[in-house]
């Protein structure tokens, strides 16, 4: 492939929250072999014929930033995970040099007397980004580890109690999921929660969220187990058939492994998982799901389903499906997806939640609708009037 260096300048940020994370690194790298020429965009929902419009902001338009508490260096992690098998080595080396540059634009969080010190330290990340590479808009994405649902506090339900504690010295009441969403909020950037994690889910947030007038979507990426329950589940129920049980195992290891071994943080990611589920076959269905850490097994992620059914007559039917794929590998362009959508949402002047991108989520906000195909053509139709509108307004413009 052409490798040949055709950099533009860039005007969309994307801010990813642990950004040294495997995930993270995955759709940095996939971007910088994007605008090399030295990778080709499969996986990319925004590339395929039926969504791809010009008014997506283009792959090599896109610089990357972001916070992490992590300092190891992010062509470092990128050899750590083609090591593993992640990618080719040989994508490393065509992009180091990009993957050097966006080491400058990375930030550590900090550490503060109160939360709303860290907040604010946050947010001045994302604006001096913003200007220093004078960008039309940033989208933040939390692609960070799975943290365990915090302890309800009234603050979660009253902005002046929240404000009281986020400014008292050694008081933490949000967790770092949510700190990083207000300072999104601060720094009037888009925002999207691609974990089960806090983040903008407390109704307090969200109300700020609507109140900066930020286009927003979540929560909890959809890659694998889940994609394919989304897919498979409208089936039974369009055939007629009684979904009995759905029962389901996934064996992981690498970093969300060792993170989803703490029971609190697999909690919710449970909750989310098994949401849509029910939401398409009844809460009535027997859904036992577990989540196993098994370190040799690195990136890729292994999940089992076995699904009974009652069909005409009482006939049973049986259904077993095996999934297995790195799971940052089918996250990563979903991740430059919701970049180039929510950059389009902001040229549109949405603000708000965007529902329309309820595909990517596994329990999507705003919306109802879990059925992956529902949820495509959704997305697909949003795309073309969104789209539509910009340009217009492009057209118009003096």
């Amino acid at each position: 492939m052409n490798t040949t260096d055709t950099r533009r300048t860039a005007d969309v940020g994307a801010w990813f929250i642990g950004a040294r994370g495997s995930l993270a690194t995955t759709a940095t790298l996939g971007i910088h072999a994007l605008a090399a020429g030295a990778a080709s965009p499969v996986g990319l929902t925004t590339e395929t014929d039926a969504v791809k419009v010009d008014e997506f902001p283009a792959i090599a338009d896109i610089v990357v930033g972001g916070h992490d508490i992590s300092t190891t260096p992010l062509e470092e992690r990128a050899r750590q995970l083609a090591a593993g098998g992640m990618f080719p080595a040989a994508l490393v080396d065509a992009v180091a040099d990009r993957l050097r540059e966006t080491e400058q634009n990375l930030r550590t969080v900090p550490t503060t007397t109160t939360q709303q010190e860290e907040i604010d330290l946050l947010a001045a990340d994302i604006v001096d980004f913003r200007e220093r590479h004078d960008l039309r808009e940033v989208v933040v994405i939390d692609v960070s580890s799975t943290e365990p649902l915090p302890p309800y506090h009234p603050g979660f339900e009253d902005e002046e109690v929240l404000q009281t504690a986020l400014t008292t010295p050694g008081v933490r009441v949000l967790p770092p999921s949510s700190r990083a969403a207000l300072a999104a909020i601060a720094a009037g950037a888009a925002y999207a929660a691609f974990t089960p994690s806090a983040s903008l889910n407390l109704p307090v947030l969200r109300e700020r969220a609507e109140r900066a007038g930020i286009a927003y979507a979540g929560q909890d990426g959809k890659t694998g187990e889940t994609l394919l329950r989304t897919v498979l589940a409208p089936m039974f129920t369009a055939r007629g058939f009684r979904v009995q049980s759905w029962a389901g195992t996934n064996l992981l290891g690498g970093g969300d492994g060792a993170t989803l071994a703490d029971p609190e943080a697999m909690r919710s990611k449970l909750v989310s998982k098994n949401r849509g589920l029910h939401a398409l076959v009844g809460d009535d269905v027997v859904t036992p799901l577990h989540i196993d850490n098994v370190p040799d097994l690195g990136d890729v992620k292994t999940a089992w389903d076995h699904v009974s059914a009652t069909g005409f007559l009482g006939s049973r039917v049986t259904l077993q499906t095996t999934w297995s794929a790195y799971d940052s590998a089918l996250a990563a362009p979903l991740v430059i997806d919701l970049v180039r959508a929510l950059s389009l949402a902001t040229r549109a002047g949405h603000a708000g939640v965007v529902t329309a991108l309820g595909c990517f989520f596994k329990d999507p906000w705003g919306s109802d609708i879990h059925g992956f195909g529902e949820q495509t053509a959704h997305f697909v139709s949003w795309v073309h009037e969104t789209a539509a509108a910009v340009a217009a307004a492009r057209v118009a413009a003096p």
